[in-house]
């Protein structure tokens, strides 16, 4: 079973442990009944109730009970970019989906983390913090326990997670760095598909750099950009350089081409976060894919 602990310090003195671990964690107001029914806290090594006021230096002891998904365990590689009690980052490669659906119920990066839980001896439900799409590969956060999932969500809720893409978009974008700021909407409910909505869209924020230019004679013009997202619409990015003219190249349903690649050519390669036990600053940095870097090569 795995724990928590919490050294009691002077600014903490006076305080109930109740009062301490909503200060220093994200439990859910479900666990923090479970804490208190199934007597998961403890004091110094001893089971203590919540309004107890502890003094500097005491140890405070929360157990997890041990949790597991009920995803079919599949042998699918998974790039681990990172992996500590409490996440494992991992470095999706594309065409897999993130999570079953009724699309794709299976052969899912969850099914993949099943698997990975059975080879390594560890049991926990699988929680994502930030999904990608299906054809967009990059890194992608699984959370361990309900605590790093809360303190994520409410990381990204308040906009302090830092994501950047990278993408090859079709044409020359002249521009060096500049701002899209276009709310975005889902103008039919049959079709995944996106668009910008200036009446009924959400706001959507996103900044864009140019890294390089290419002018192919067999593929005409083409530009790698990296993009930092300020909010997290579904297919933003796909949006919002297809909306400016410089769709995604293979981003068929944006009306790409898959002269270059046969999915679109976006990366999720960066994600900087607080880290939800240790409050250190995490930075992770995932390389292009072989489909891209091949893309890039014929560009040039």
């Amino acid at each position: 079973m795995a724990k928590y602990e919490h050294v009691v310090t002077a600014e903490e003195a006076g305080l109930t442990i109740n009062q301490i671990l909503r200060q220093n964690y994200k439990f859910s107001s479900r666990f923090r009944t479970k804490m208190k029914y199934q007597s998961l806290v403890d004091l110094n090594g001893v089971q203590a109730p919540g309004f107890l006021r502890p003094e500097p230096g005491d140890v405070i002891g929360v157990r997890l009970p041990e949790e597991t998904s009920d995803f079919p365990a599949e042998n699918i590689p998974l790039d681990i970019v990172y992996e500590d009690d409490d996440l494992v980052l991992v470095n999706k490669q594309p065409g897999v989906t993130v999570h079953p659906t009724k699309g794709h119920p299976d052969h899912t990066i969850a099914n993949a983390m099943m698997y990975y839980m059975q080879e390594t001896g560890q049991s926990f439900k699988v929680r994502f913090a930030n999904r990608i799409d299906m054809d967009t590969s990059g890194i992608i956060i699984v959370c361990k326990n309900a605590n790093a999932q809360n303190d994520l969500s409410d990381q990204m809720r308040h906009k302090s997670v830092n994501k950047k893409y990278i993408a090859l978009v079709e044409g020359n974008v002249d521009k060096e760095h500049f701002m899209i700021d276009l709310p975005i909407g889902r103008p039919d409910e049959i079709s995944i598909r996106r668009t910008v909505m200036y009446e009924g869209g959400k706001e959507a924020l996103s900044e864009v750099r140019v890294l390089e230019r290419f002018d192919s004679e067999r593929f005409g013009p083409h530009t790698l950009v990296e993009v930092t997202l300020h909010t997290g619409r579904t297919h933003q990015i796909r949006v919002h350089l297809s909306h400016i003219g410089h769709v995604i190249a293979g981003d068929e349903l944006y009306g790409g081409s898959d002269q270059l690649l046969s999915r679109q050519a976006l990366h999720a390669y960066h994600i900087e976060f607080t880290h939800p036990v240790t409050r250190e600053q995490m930075s992770f940095d995932a390389g292009l894919p072989a489909d891209i870097q091949n893309a890039i090569h014929q560009l040039k």
